[in-house]
Order: C-alpha cells, then sequence, then structure tokens
C-alpha cells in the first residue's frame, strides 16, 4: 500500500516537474522575442551578415546650429523667414544669377549692399507680378514699346561690368527672400534722367522711397 503511495507521490511530483521547466522555457523564449522586437525598433534593420542578424544604429541626421547661425548673420536673413524662401535660390539656374548679378552691379555698383539690393529686388519682383515677363532674363532684357527697360543693357554697361563680392551677397540676400523694396517694380535715378522720363514717373506711379542715388516707385 506504502509503495502504491510513493509510485503515485513520484509521478505527481515529475508532473508538476515537467510542467514547471515547460512554463519556465516559454516565458524564457517570450522575453527573447520581446528584446528581439524592442531591438529591431530602436536600432533599426537587421543587416544579415553570415547568418547572423546584426543591428546597426540608424543614420541621424547632425544638424550643427553654430554654421546656421552664422549664414543667418552673414546673410541677413529675417527670423521669420520660412523653409520655403531660404532654399527659393534653388528655383533659378546659374544663368539667372549671373544675369542677375550683372544687371545689380550696372545698375548699382557705387550704391551700398542694401542699394544693390533693391536693385535685385525690383527684379524678381516684376518676375513676380503678371505685368512682367516670369524670368530673370526676360525681365532683364524686355522691351516696351522698343524701349529697353534697363539702361546698362541699351548703352553697352551690362557687357563690361566687373561683379563685386558685395553685389554677389545682395544677390544672394534676394534669391533667399529677404525683401526690402515695400513692392517696387520701377527706380530711377532722377539726377541722371531726362524730365521727360521722370514726368512719367511721378505722374503714372507711386512713390516708395528713395535710398542712396535711386528713387523707387511701384
Amino acid at each position: 500500500m506504502y509503495k502504491k503511495t510513493f509510485e503515485v507521490l513520484l509521478v505527481v511530483y515529475f508532473s508538476l516537474f515537467i510542467s514547471l521547466l515547460l512554463l519556465i522555457m516559454v516565458k524564457k523564449e517570450g522575453g527573447e522575442k520581446r528584446q528581439t522586437m524592442v531591438q529591431q525598433e530602436i536600432i533599426g534593420p537587421g543587416v544579415g551578415m553570415m547568418g547572423t542578424n546584426v543591428y546597426q544604429p540608424a543614420k541621424r541626421r547632425e544638424i550643427n546650429y553654430s554654421i546656421l547661425e552664422e549664414n543667418h548673420e552673414e546673410s541677413k536673413i529675417p527670423e521669420d523667414m520660412d523653409a520655403e524662401e531660404v532654399v527659393r535660390k534653388e528655383a533659378y539656374s546659374e544663368g539667372d544669377i549671373a544675369v542677375l548679378q550683372r544687371i545689380v552691379e550696372a545698375e548699382a555698383g557705387g550704391e551700398d549692399e542694401d542699394g544693390k539690393l533693391l536693385v535685385a529686388n525690383v527684379v524678381l519682383n516684376r518676375v513676380g507680378s503678371d505685368e512682367f515677363p516670369n524670368t530673370i532674363p526676360e525681365v532683364v532684357f524686355q522691351k516696351s514699346k522698343g524701349v529697353t527697360q534697363f539702361s546698362p543693357v541699351a548703352d553697352g554697361r551690362y557687357d563690361k561690368v566687373n561683379i563685386s563680392e558685395e553685389t554677389v551677397k545682395a544677390v544672394n540676400r534676394a534669391l533667399e527672400g529677404e525683401d526690402i523694396s515695400e513692392g517696387a517694380l520701377y527706380f530711377a535715378a532722377r539726377k541722371y534722367a531726362s524730365k521727360k522720363s521722370m514726368k512719367w514717373f511721378d505722374n503714372e506711379l507711386n512713390y516708395l522711397f528713395k535710398h542712396g542715388g535711386h528713387e523707387f516707385f511701384k
């Protein structure tokens, strides 16, 4: 009788031991799977190497804020400029930029950097206006009733200028979105313009302001 009872107890204990062992194995396997899933989510996709999954950290895009601040200060980009305005320069070809630099130098070579910026602003304002052509070269070389819009194109100064570093900076500021022109579409140097031309400016346009030797109109 005691022998039979002992055999029953032995079977029960052995069954409990097996059950406990299986439970430990299941928990361990589940923990490993969860750990692998966490690794995949945090570190990135696995890279197969000789049958082994080696996890490598996904590359992060680092931003050097000190360089951005230096460029911001150098270019005098307004703080409220959005990302679209910052990359506006990419919309123009090298040829477009060269034409803009040359007309700015020819028209405002003796002006300060803001004076050069204003001339660039006028050209770009015309590009964006329905009243004028929609490319920089077409605006610069436009003729209205046989009259060239920019005098340096007519008298040949456009082809003879040497682009200064200040002109390059001013044009870059304009292409990056900086506009101090109040929407000006015209400018004139009253000192050198004919009375007939200035009469048209005064009678047909809205005077905005004067900067250096140029008066700006809309």
